[in-house]
């Protein structure tokens, strides 16, 4: 395989029209509707990116009603290789701090009401039934390039982290909280599923960045989540969101992705139920 192409899916502080070198913005539609807001493509140290707002450019959009196949297949068909994402998140743990990063490896998923898969049987979308293996959701050397990130700019990174997604917009009773923690769950958000999952249908190497805001509600002691609290640490921290996967996307196209590239498009093929 030649170059990479990253796509980036971020919040409203990723929309900076400086991080990119050379953008341009397009209007897209894909077999399932159109993504969250308009592809911004350019270049970021010289490797072309595309970044999408996941809530869209004024964060109107709220977690269920996300259109997660649009999005990801709008990137794929872009020419992605990889897809990087920031997310916020509630920590479940004392060693989690508000303002930490967590390289996040595995998910639980708690949604209910999102499409799961591209091959859902009906006209126009890929044919066949896909039963996709999902032991390793995010792809580990991108994982490893977002640490090694996250450590060159000094921040304070975790290198694994179990989140639990759930459906929202609201957050979690205090009962709820505790039992995510007796899960083993790490942190908690609203986003990563099914969009990893979606991600890896597509054959893609998928890897986020998750930012610690707050304390979700177990933490005795602690002020329970609000939006303000988490906005307040967010806008704090997103500049340092920014620079990670700006660090990250340099890193990424130093290293020849040939192999991993072909080996999960191998998967996809190989996990396909295709009708005779």
């Amino acid at each position: 395989m030649g170059s990479v192409k990253i796509g980036i899916i971020g919040g409203s502080g990723l929309n900076k029209p400086e991080l990119f070198e050379a953008c341009s913005e397009s209007e897209v539609q894909t077999p399932y509707g159109s993504p969250s807001d308009v592809l911004r493509e350019g270049k970021i140290n010289g490797v072309p990116c595309v970044l999408l707002a996941r809530h869209g450019r004024e964060h109107t959009i709220m977690p269920t009603n996300v259109n997660y196949r649009a999005n990801i297949w709008a990137l794929k068909e872009r020419g992605c290789t990889h897809v990087i994402v920031s997310t916020a998140c509630g920590s479940l743990r004392e060693h989690i701090k508000p303002g930490n990063f967590v390289i996040l490896d595995q998910f639980i998923d708690r949604t209910t009401k999102r499409a799961q898969t591209f091959y859902d049987g009906e006209e126009g979308h890929p044919r066949g039934i896909f039963h996709l293996p999902m032991d390793t959701p995010f792809c580990t050397d991108t994982r490893s390039i977002l640490e090694k990130s996250c450590r060159e700019l000094g921040y304070d990174v975790h290198p694994t982290g179990t989140v639990v997604t759930v459906e929202g917009p609201r957050f979690s009773s205090k009962a709820e909280s505790h039992m995510f923690r007796l899960w083993g769950c790490d942190v908690i958000n609203m986003t990563t599923a099914p969009e990893v999952v979606l991600a890896r249908e597509l054959g893609l190497c998928y890897a986020a960045v998750a930012m610690a805001t707050d304390y979700d509600c177990w933490k005795e002691g602690e002020e329970a989540v609000s939006v303000e609290k988490v906005m307040a640490v967010f806008k704090l921290n997103v500049e340092k969101a920014t620079m990670v996967l700006k660090n990250a996307v340099a890193k990424i196209a130093a290293e020849d992705w040939t192999e991993r590239v072909a080996a999960l498009k191998e998967s996809v093929e190989r996990n396909i139920m295709i009708p005779k």
